[in-house]
């Protein structure tokens, strides 16, 4: 059932190790387009130089920190996450903060434009002080809805259009959906990483599935003692390759990304809002918790969109050997009736809470769900 329990939910903007890897990032997602290109070189010398740079952003002001923000970006943006998510960091008076403007398209044709920075959260510093606003006429802000996937921000002088993903046309191979599962849409994770959400009826069970259609922005490595069990060295996604059919199913994010909600902590926060057909994700999750019927949206989230039922059935990991019991179930199991129970944590561990917290007033940081310790 859905937690009532309060979450840090300003998420995705994160801690993102050092300054760069923002911009690690965004080279990645770059590769993916322009081929034969070489790799882009960040240097020690240039991060610690920003370090060192006297700054004067007033901090406590939101509507500076949007100006500088809005200011600092092209006429034109990409916005990689499906979800919608743009993340940015800067360096303050040697202090990394991190953040994010969020659009929210309503099903009435209207969107909400969310606003959020604080300090990179850190394993020593997790609930950094937080800075919200929503971006509206009442601040001098315009958000004009060009088409579906284009809106256009002012803000004084600056003008910046916003091109959300299009993945309309992405969908699984044939070979890659097993007989009782129904594809729910395609993810675009903040990792970089491609997913395909889909939901067996059957086993009533949720899976992320690797989209390897347009290459995989990671070096997926397999691990020592189950060479099934692949490991990527940026992300630390584990995936297991499926021994009925030609895919890889994700099983476990480090839990240290977990704890600093970093890039790397899953794609239970990127789900395909935009492409979810009617009903499918939520009559999904009624087969799964009946008791929300009449409670949850078509989204899963609870009135007022604050928290919404989260779908990770993957494992929150410390140690790879923690992995090795999908690998001994699945080899158990290969042609048993719940083979593909042994790819959801929940099944092989003490269950979770399945909410996250998604505040509007937050555009960041979920709740874990299935299969955390």
């Amino acid at each position: 059932m859905i937690s009532e329990q309060p979450v840090h939910y300003y998420r995705r903007a994160l801690w993102r190790g050092l300054i760069v890897a923002g911009i690690f990032l965004a080279s990645v997602a770059g590769a993916r387009t322009q081929s034969g290109e070489l790799p882009t070189l960040h240097t020690h010398e240039s991060y610690i130089d920003e370090l060192m740079r006297p700054t004067v952003l007033p901090l406590d002001d939101p509507m500076a920190v949007f100006g500088f923000v809005l200011n600092s970006l092209p006429d034109r943006v990409n916005v990689y996450p499906t979800e919608n998510y743009y993340y940015f960091t800067f360096i303050q008076g040697g202090v990394p903060y991190a953040g994010n403007i969020r659009i929210e398209p309503q099903d009435s044709g209207g969107q909400i434009v969310h606003f959020v920075y604080f300090p990179q959260e850190t394993e020593w510093n997790d609930n950094p002080k937080r800075t919200y606003i929503v971006l509206d006429a009442s601040r001098g802000v315009t958000a004009e809805k060009l088409d579906r996937f284009r809106y256009r921000i002012s803000y004084k002088n600056k003008t910046v259009e916003f091109a959300l993903n299009d993945l309309s046309d992405v969908k699984p191979p044939a070979t890659a959906l097993a007989p009782n599962e129904t594809f729910i849409g395609p993810i675009f994770d903040d990792s970089g990483l491609r997913f395909f959400l889909v939901f067996d009826s059957t086993l009533k069970v949720f899976h992320y599935i690797l989209d390897e259609t347009n290459g995989v922005a990671d070096a997926l490595v397999p691990s020592q003692k189950a060479n099934r069990i692949l490991i990527g060295t940026r992300t630390g996604f584990a995936f297991y390759r499926d021994h009925r059919l030609a895919r890889k199913i994700l099983i476990g994010v480090n839990e240290r990304n977990v704890r600093i909600n970093s890039y790397f902590d899953g794609p239970f926060d990127q789900l395909p809002d935009a492409f979810i057909k009617g009903d499918t994700l939520r009559d999904a999750i009624l087969q799964i918790e009946p008791g929300l019927k009449g409670r949850i949206d078509r989204f899963g989230s609870l009135p007022g969109g604050d928290v919404r039922y989260s779908i990770d059935p993957y494992l929150a990991y410390r140690r790879i050997v923690q992995l090795y019991a999908f690998d001994r179930c699945a080899t158990r199991r290969i042609v048993a009736p719940d083979y593909y129970d042994c790819f959801v944590a929940s099944k092989l561990r003490t269950a979770r809470r399945h909410a996250r917290r998604r505040s509007g007033h937050s555009s960041a940081a979920r709740q874990p769900g299935p299969g955390a310790q």
